[in-house]
C-alpha cells in the first residue's frame, strides 16, 4: 500500500512540465517488468482542465489510466480511458481486426469508420464505432515495437448528438498523437531508491 500511495505522488509530481504549455500539462503512468515483458511508460499531454488518475478510479475498473473533466461520475462518456497489455496478436493490424469483429459481433447494426492518427512516436490505428444504442466510441490501438513487449490503446465513449463531439474528439486524438513509449527500470533501493524512465 504504502508503495501505491508513493508511485501516485510520483506521477503527480512528474505529470507537471515546466513553464507554460499550451496543451496543458504533461501525464505518464507506468508498468514493472513483469516475466518477458520489460518494464514501461506511456506519457502524454493532460489537456487543460482535465483530471488524471491512476491509482483510485482506474485501477476500480481495472485500466491503468483514466483522464477526465469535471467530477467523476463513474459513468464511461467523455472519460479517456489508457489499457497496456503484453502483445499476443501477431501485429497491430489483428488487434484493431479483432476488436472491431467483437464490435460488430455485439452490435450487428453498428458502424464502423477509420479514425485517422498521425501519431509521429509509434505506429497507432483508430477506429470511431457508431452503435445502434447511440453511443460513440472510438478506439486508437498502438504498437511500440517488438521489443517493448507491449500494445496499448486509448478509448472514449460519447453520446452521438453530444454538442462537444467536435472538440472532445480533437482532444482525444491529440492525448493519442502525443502518447510516446519510455522503457522504465526501477531503480528502487530501499527507500532512498529513485525511480528512472529512459528511452
Amino acid at each position: 500500500m504504502k508503495y501505491l500511495a508513493a508511485l501516485c505522488l510520483l506521477l503527480l509530481a512528474l505529470g507537471v512540465h515546466a513553464g507554460e504549455d499550451s496543451q496543458g500539462r504533461g501525464v505518464m503512468v507506468y508498468g514493472k517488468a513483469d516475466r518477458e515483458v520489460p518494464g514501461w511508460a506511456i506519457l502524454t499531454d493532460l489537456p487543460d482542465g482535465w483530471t488524471q488518475d491512476c491509482c483510485v478510479y482506474a485501477k476500480a475498473i481495472g485500466v491503468n489510466l483514466v483522464l477526465y473533466k469535471g467530477e467523476w461520475t463513474g459513468e464511461p462518456e467523455r472519460v479517456m480511458v489508457l489499457n497496456v497489455w503484453p502483445s499476443k496478436l501477431s501485429s497491430l493490424e489483428a488487434e484493431v481486426q479483432d476488436d472491431r469483429h467483437h464490435y460488430l459481433d455485439r452490435d450487428p447494426a453498428g458502424k464502423a469508420a477509420e479514425f485517422v492518427l498521425d501519431n509521429k512516436a509509434m505506429t497507432c490505428r483508430g477506429v470511431q464505432y457508431e452503435g445502434s444504442d447511440h453511443k460513440d466510441d472510438v478506439v486508437a490501438f498502438c504498437d511500440p515495437g517488438l521489443a517493448t513487449g507491449i500494445r496499448l490503446s486509448w478509448s472514449m465513449t460519447l453520446a452521438h448528438d453530444d454538442p462537444q463531439k467536435a472538440s472532445l474528439l480533437a482532444r482525444f486524438r491529440h492525448v493519442v498523437e502525443q502518447s510516446t513509449y519510455m522503457k522504465y527500470e526501477d531503480k528502487t533501493k530501499g527507500q532512498g531508491g529513485a525511480v528512472k524512465a529512459k528511452r
